[in-house]
């Protein structure tokens, strides 16, 4: 399998993000569901501590994708929602993004964040789903 990142000529370029993504030899599509900032016994990490909150949601996307076979090097797109997004919230989102993995940042995928008003549940401040791609 290959994992093409793109970022075409007129398009702005970013380190932790990249325009498209292509898959080649694709033998599994992987959808994986929300992941918010909750332990194994569905308790929330960080109440009200957005880097916290990233951390713990980036490492259960890792657990989920890991617990298929892949590595988060085979997600190709994510949707990130986080609670009344501002500059400052995607400024602590970014530090943490790279945090999650141990100070290895999180590898470029075609993604999309959001600003919403609120979460599945109180005090949840950001959730990520993604697709990766299995050889």
């Amino acid at each position: 399998m290959q994992i093409e990142r793109v970022n075409p000529d007129g398009l702005f370029k970013l380190d932790a993000f990249t325009q498209v993504v292509t898959a080649e030899g694709v033998g599994k599509i992987v959808h994986i569901a929300g992941q918010g900032a909750f332990d194994a016994d569905f308790q929330l990490v960080g109440p009200g501590d957005l880097h916290a909150q990233t951390v713990q949601a980036f490492r259960n996307l890792r657990a989920a994708v890991q617990a298929v076979g892949g590595d988060v090097e085979n997600i190709v797109s994510s949707n990130m929602y986080i609670v009344e997004i501002s500059a400052k919230k995607v400024e602590i989102f970014s530090a943490a993004m790279a945090e999650a993995l141990d100070g290895k940042p999180f590898p470029p995928n075609a993604s999309t964040m959001l600003g919403v008003q609120g979460l599945a549940m109180d005090g949840m401040l950001i959730e990520i789903s993604a697709v990766a791609v299995l050889p």
